[in-house]
């Protein structure tokens, strides 16, 4: 069997910051990029260190020499206090399978001391798509969704208790908020504390319960729900509202997740916080320039064409872009191209020919 302490190099007393310190050293000795590295013992470190740095494990791993949730278990289901179960296979005892009805965390949670399963009830998360036009996203919006979720009590505010009625002492729980279970499993029954569900954990009900809820203090509504999108989000990205899922009897409501989907334009695309658009320009104008007239989601406006502009050349127009934080903008660039004729007139030709002698 490993000695883990060995491994490491570390007192079984060693502290976690020692058992940390020891780990460190010895990865960074060990690990299979450096010269020094070793493959295997870089594994049997990190085993060493994933039981030894955890209360739990190591705590069965001092008792037991060995773990039960994988780490440092070796092969089958031996090592088990040193005794070997012949070839039994563990995992076929899942929660509610095959007559016994137990979880090895809960088991060896309670043995060493972890036992009381009094955790935050939390509620469902809820997921949805929004479609913005480009225009939004570059801009931002507010929008405003109608859910038909699992949400607070209006009328009793989430306590479960009628107008005016008193909270009195959980009789189920006696007002500990827990209660304690004994489970059968293979290994014997053990006793484990969980919280009441008739309570929530309170440890109080409502005296009088309330007559929209039934006491619960929740129950399934259409619920208005604002959302701002900020300015510049891509497409594809995702929002998330901390507690605007559905909610849960004493305890927190989910969250919601917000996908967003952003409409392609005819004209715009983005870069970063610059938005860049295409503009076609005639021959005569990239040689002699001018001024073009450009709808922007701004609005209309007129750009210069410098003389003598070449195919690909990017105009900048400042503050055209993408809204950021505190009013400030990106740009708007403007990529040129400059469309060929196709047909010539015979005035048009000689210009050209004597353009060519010139050496234009």
């Amino acid at each position: 069997m490993k000695d883990f302490y060995e491994i490491l190099g570390v007192d079984k007393k060693a502290s976690k910051d020692e058992i940390k310190k020891a780990f460190r050293t010895l990865a960074h000795k060990y690990h299979p990029d450096k010269k020094t590295g070793d493959a295997e013992k870089f594994k049997e470190i990190n085993e060493a260190y994933s039981v030894l740095s955890d209360d739990q494990k190591r705590a069965q791993y001092d008792t037991y020499g060995r773990t039960f949730s994988g780490a440092g278990a070796g092969a089958g289901a031996s090592g088990f206090g040193g005794q070997d179960f012949g070839g039994f296979d563990f995992s076929q005892f899942t929660q509610g399978g095959n007559g016994f009805d137990f979880d090895l965390g809960d088991i060896f949670g309670n043995v060493f001391g972890g036992g009381t399963r009094r955790q935050t009830r939390r509620g469902r998360d809820i997921s949805l798509d929004i479609e913005l036009s480009f225009e939004e996203s570059v801009f931002g919006v507010e929008r405003t969704v109608l859910l038909n979720k699992v949400s607070k009590c209006d009328t009793c505010h989430g306590t479960g208790a009628e107008k005016g009625s008193d909270m009195i002492t959980c009789t189920i729980c006696n007002g500990r908020g827990s209660v304690r279970e004994v489970k059968r499993t293979f290994f014997g029954q053990f006793e484990q504390v969980a919280t009441c569900e008739i309570c929530h954990g309170s440890g109080k009900v409502p005296k009088v319960k309330c007559h929209v809820c039934g006491g619960k203090g929740i129950l399934k509504k259409e619920t208005e729900i604002k959302v701002k999108i900020p300015a510049g989000i891509e497409n594809g990205e995702m929002i998330r509202l901390t507690g605007a899922g559905e909610a849960t009897s004493g305890g927190q409501a989910g969250d919601l997740y917000i996908k967003v989907y952003v409409k392609k334009h005819s004209v715009f695309r983005k870069e970063g916080i610059n938005l860049v658009m295409d503009l076609n320009i005639k021959l005569s104008d990239a040689l002699l320039g001018g001024e073009q007239n450009i709808s922007t989601l701004d609005g209309a406006i007129k750009v210069k064409v410098p003389e003598g502009v070449s195919h690909g050349e990017v105009l900048r127009v400042k503050n055209k872009g993408i809204v950021q934080e505190r009013g400030q903008r990106g740009d708007l660039l403007i990529k040129v191209h400059i469309l060929m004729p196709k047909r010539l007139s015979k005035e048009a030709k000689k210009t050209i020919e004597q353009l060519k002698k010139e050496g234009i």
